[in-house]
């Protein structure tokens, strides 16, 4: 049975009027057919140039035409089920359900100064056991950090995987470079469990070779794909929310058709993961409002196709301390992304770009995710609910409603209560040392760590994934990398 996540009652949000969605539709395939991709891989080309794409061997350029791209399309399953290593935690991915997941982050904030650090091994893997306690972190992506003390940067991909693996049952993702994913597949092999895995475009319009040889090993390994990119509007992507929606769709869509011509019906999820460019600076400007719109119109579109959506954009903020700023950005982003139907929603714990960490903030952020939840659900409108009768029993002032059986059930259906948040009254708030949201996180952050034990792994798995990190290790050793 799959985690429940959160399920949308209520009607998606649509940013998009039906004429303005076909025609951004019509105009990715209309760049798709007209100015192509540029494909890094001799058999991706050669397959492509098989199933009758008009293909510029010299440029490595491929032009796919409208027919294809819908055919492949229709092959994409709208829904389906995605198995860990512990089926409590398995996900049944499209349709109307939402889940939360993680963020990356290359390294670990300091909390006393705001600086990011190398992580230590030992915490990786309580970043990991962190996310696993988490309610409303579904599951876990990247990371969550890219740099690890002692570890060599070409084992950092399969060190990370496996301790994903090890410290956590929830279903992770696999990246690609330098072969790493031939180590990935075989690690989730031995765990028992499915994962995800990107396949990223480089925009503007350019999937390279690395990219189309990953995605093909995780395609014949039965991988859910994760059809990624990641324009930034005025510089790798038009300036126009519409315009850069058109080459982010024509990226992925040219991935998707990649896959489906290897192994019609593969899995696949398309990632939104798109910012506007700073002008003024020059730098990506996360958590902006314009990423928000993006993400609407993106999974207004993709909804349309059938295919379930990943909204990554929600996850980030501009802000470098766990701030006021921070907390709005990737809460008003994570909003938009659920109200506009995103089936999977990356969140817990990102701050700066993918460059800062903290499963503090993760724990802050379970809150937001636990909020959108609630606002998902709707409310529920029946006899019950109406409660004309009991509003009849209490009638005007003196009476109420405290020690009413109605309130009992109903206050705790209908109520999310934060774990984090700060609800005290002003008086109790001074009285308990007036602790803010950061504060009563680390608190929590503590007891996760002396109470939560994730379900561990048997030994003869956990033993048959050392084997493979050995052998990754022999792999990077004999191409020089350590």
């Amino acid at each position: 049975m799959a985690l429940k996540g959160c399920l949308r009652r209520i009607k998606p949000l649509e940013i998009l009027t039906d004429e303005q969605l076909e025609s951004i539709y019509a105009g990715t395939l209309v760049c798709l057919e007209r100015t192509g991709v540029r494909i890094e891989h001799d058999k991706g080309l050669k397959l492509l140039s098989d199933n009758g794409c008009e293909v510029d061997a010299k440029n490595r350029r491929a032009r796919i035409p409208s027919h294809l791209t819908e055919e492949c399309i229709r092959k994409c399953p709208s829904n389906f089920y995605v198995r860990s290593r512990d089926a409590k935690h398995d996900l049944m991915m499209g349709g109307n359900t939402t889940y939360f997941a993680s963020f990356p982050g290359m390294r670990i904030i300091d909390l006393d100064n705001w600086l990011p650090r190398t992580a230590k091994m030992q915490e990786q893997y309580d970043a990991c056991k962190t996310l696993d306690a988490l309610d409303y972190n579904h599951f876990q992506s990247y990371g969550p950090y890219f740099d690890i003390e002692g570890v060599p940067p070409c084992m950092l991909e399969p060190v990370s995987f496996a301790s994903r693996l090890r410290h956590s049952t929830k279903i992770t993702v696999s990246g690609y470079a330098n072969d790493s994913e031939l180590f990935n597949i075989k690690m989730a092999k031995a765990a028992g469990t499915e994962a995800f895995a990107w396949f990223a475009a480089s925009p503007p319009l350019t999937i390279h070779g690395e990219a189309v040889e990953a995605a093909f090993r995780f395609v014949n390994s039965g991988f859910v794909i994760g059809l990624g990119s990641g324009g930034m509007y005025g510089g790798t992507a038009p300036a126009t929310i519409a315009g850069s929606t058109i080459t982010n769709n024509a990226e992925l869509l040219a991935a998707l058709v990649l896959v489906q011509l290897v192994k019609p019906g593969t899995r696949v999820v398309a990632v939104d993961f798109n910012f506007p460019l700073d002008m003024r600076t020059g730098t990506p400007a996360f958590g902006a409002v314009e990423s928000a719109l993006h993400n609407a119109i993106f999974n207004q579109i993709w909804r349309s196709l059938g295919i379930p959506t990943f909204g990554c954009a929600g996850g980030l903020s501009s802000a470098k301390p766990i701030d006021f700023q921070c907390g709005y950005e990737k809460a008003m982003s994570a909003l938009i992304n659920g109200l506009s139907g995103a089936n999977m929603i990356q969140l817990h714990g990102g701050a700066y770009g993918e460059l800062a960490w903290h499963p503090a903030l993760a724990v802050l952020d379970d809150d937001i995710a636990g909020w959108i939840g609630r606002v998902l659900e709707g409310v529920e409108v029946a006899d019950e609910t109406l409660a004309l009768d009991i509003i009849d029993e209490v009638g005007p002032i003196p009476g109420h409603y405290l020690n009413k059986p109605h309130t009992l059930k109903w206050w705790r259906k209908e109520q999310f209560v934060p774990k984090s948040a700060d609800r005290l009254s002003y008086p109790e708030w001074l009285k308990k040392g007036k602790r803010d949201a950061l504060a009563l996180a680390k608190e929590r952050l503590k007891e996760i760590m002396v109470t939560h034990d994730p379900t561990p792994m048997p030994e003869d798995r956990s033993k048959e994934i050392d084997e493979i990190l050995q052998e990754a290790k022999k792999h990077y050793e004999k191409k020089g990398f350590i």
